[in-house]
C-alpha cells in the first residue's frame, strides 16, 4: 500500500501534496526531484541553461529509470523546455541514451550544429544505426528471400527444396483414409530466383513530421540493397529532390545526406521517380509520406495513377516508426483510396512482412486488414 501511494505521488508531482503528508524514500526523492525539474508546468528551463546543472540531470535519470524511460524523458526535455543547447554540445552529447527520435533530431540541426559537436553526434547516429541494423536486417531479408523462393515453381525439387504447403494442398485428394495421410502424387516446390527479380524505389518524405520514418527507411533501404536479388533506389525529397541511391551500402552517410525539415513537393518526386523506372511491372514503389503536399495535388493524383497504369505496384506510408499512424491529410489518402491505393503507417517489425506481401503480388489492403484481426 505504501509503494503505491509513493508511485502515485510520483506521477501527480510535488503540487499534489503541498504539505508534504507522503513521505518520500531517499531514492524517490532524488526520482522526484528529477521529474520536477522536467514536468513542472510552472517552470521554464527548469534545468538550468549550465552544462554542471544537464549534465547532472541526465546522470540522475540514467540512474532511476530504465532506458525506454530515459530516452522519453530526454525527448521531452528538448520539446518541452527547448533545450536544443542540450544538442550542441559534445560533452553533454556522450551522456545521452541514443534512439531513434534522438538521432531525427541530431539530424535536423546537421545544418546548424557547431564544428565541435559534428563529429560526436555523427557517432550518436551511427550507434542507432548499428543497432537497428541488428534488430531489423536479419528479419528483412529472410522475408525477402522466402518471398522470392515463392514466386517460382519447381516440380521436380529436391528434399530440401519442397513447399509442402503448396504440395499438400496439390494432393489433398489423394488423402487414404485408411493411413490418414496424403499420398503426394506431385511435389511442388521452390525455385530459383532470378537475378533482379524486382526493383524497389523508397521515396522518403524529409519534411520535419517524417524524421523518424526517415531514419528507418534508409536503413531498411541499406539492408534491401545488400540483396542481390533485389534492385533498390532511394529518393529522398523536400521541395527538392535527390536520389541517396550511391550511398546505400553507408545507411549514416545516407542519413546526413539528407536535409530534414523542409516544405514538401511530392508530385516533383514521382516525376523523378518516374524517370529512373524501367521495369514498371517489375517495381514496388513505396511513398513514405505523411501526404500534406505543398505542390499540385491534382497532378500528383495524375503522376500516381500514371505509374499504376504502366504497372508499378504502389505503397503509401503515412509512416515508417513505432508511433503509429501520425497526423495525415486525410483527403489526400481518400483520393488515393480512389485508386485503389490503401494509405497506413507501418511499424518497422511489421516492415519485412509487408515486402515480403508485395513482392509475392498479394493485396496490400487485404494483408493489412490480417494483420490486424
Amino acid at each position: 500500500m505504501e509503494e503505491r501511494i509513493e508511485k502515485w505521488r510520483l506521477i501527480l508531482g510535488q503540487k499534489a501534496d503541498p504539505e508534504k503528508e507522503v513521505e518520500l524514500k531517499p531514492t524517490k526523492k532524488k526520482m522526484d526531484n528529477v521529474l520536477e525539474a522536467l514536468y513542472d508546468s510552472d517552470r521554464k528551463g527548469g534545468l538550468g541553461s549550465s552544462s554542471p546543472n544537464i549534465n547532472r540531470w541526465l546522470g540522475d535519470i540514467r540512474n532511476y529509470f530504465p532506458s525506454s524511460v530515459v530516452q522519453i524523458m530526454q525527448r521531452d526535455a528538448i520539446d518541452n523546455l527547448g533545450l536544443t543547447q542540450l544538442l550542441m554540445e559534445p560533452e553533454l552529447l556522450d551522456s545521452i541514451e541514443p534512439d531513434v527520435h534522438l538521432a531525427a533530431t541530431l539530424l535536423s540541426l546537421n545544418k546548424v550544429m557547431p564544428t565541435k559537436t559534428k563529429d560526436t553526434a555523427r557517432k550518436v547516429v551511427e550507434k542507432v544505426v548499428r543497432d537497428l541494423e541488428k534488430r531489423i536486417k536479419k528479419p528483412l531479408q529472410e522475408a525477402i528471400e522466402g518471398a522470392l523462393k515463392r514466386t517460382v515453381r519447381n516440380y521436380r525439387p529436391k528434399p530440401n527444396e519442397i513447399d509442402w504447403h503448396r504440395t499438400i494442398r496439390a494432393n489433398l485428394k489423394n488423402y487414404q483414409q485408411d493411413l490418414k495421410t496424403i499420398i503426394p502424387e506431385r511435389l511442388v516446390g521452390y525455385g530459383k530466383m532470378k537475378q533482379s527479380l524486382k526493383h524497389i524505389v523508397l521515396m522518403m518524405d524529409q519534411s520535419g513530421s517524417m524524421a523518424s520514418s526517415v531514419v528507418y527507411g534508409a536503413v531498411f533501404g541499406a539492408a534491401l540493397a545488400s540483396l542481390k536479388s533485389i534492385q533498390t533506389k532511394l529518393v529522398a525529397f523536400d521541395t527538392e529532390v535527390v536520389d541517396l541511391s550511391k550511398h546505400l551500402d553507408d545507411p549514416v552517410e545516407l542519413l546526413f545526406g539528407t536535409q530534414l525539415g523542409g516544405g514538401t513537393d511530392i508530385q516533383k518526386a514521382l516525376a523523378y521517380t518516374e524517370q529512373i523506372i524501367g521495369y514498371p511491372s517489375e517495381t514496388i514503389v513505396i511513398l513514405i509520406s505523411d501526404l500534406y503536399e505543398g505542390g499540385n495535388q491534382d497532378l500528383m493524383i495524375k503522376r500516381i495513377a500514371s505509374l499504376k497504369s504502366k504497372g508499378v505496384q504502389f505503397i503509401s506510408l503515412l509512416a515508417l516508426d513505432d508511433e503509429g499512424a501520425p497526423s495525415y491529410d486525410r483527403n489526400m489518402a481518400s483520393r488515393l483510396a480512389g485508386l485503389d491505393i490503401h494509405a497506413f503507417a507501418c511499424t518497422p517489425d511489421m516492415f519485412p512482412e509487408l515486402m515480403a506481401a508485395a513482392l509475392m503480388g498479394q493485396d496490400i489492403r487485404t494483408w493489412k486488414n490480417l494483420q490486424e484481426k
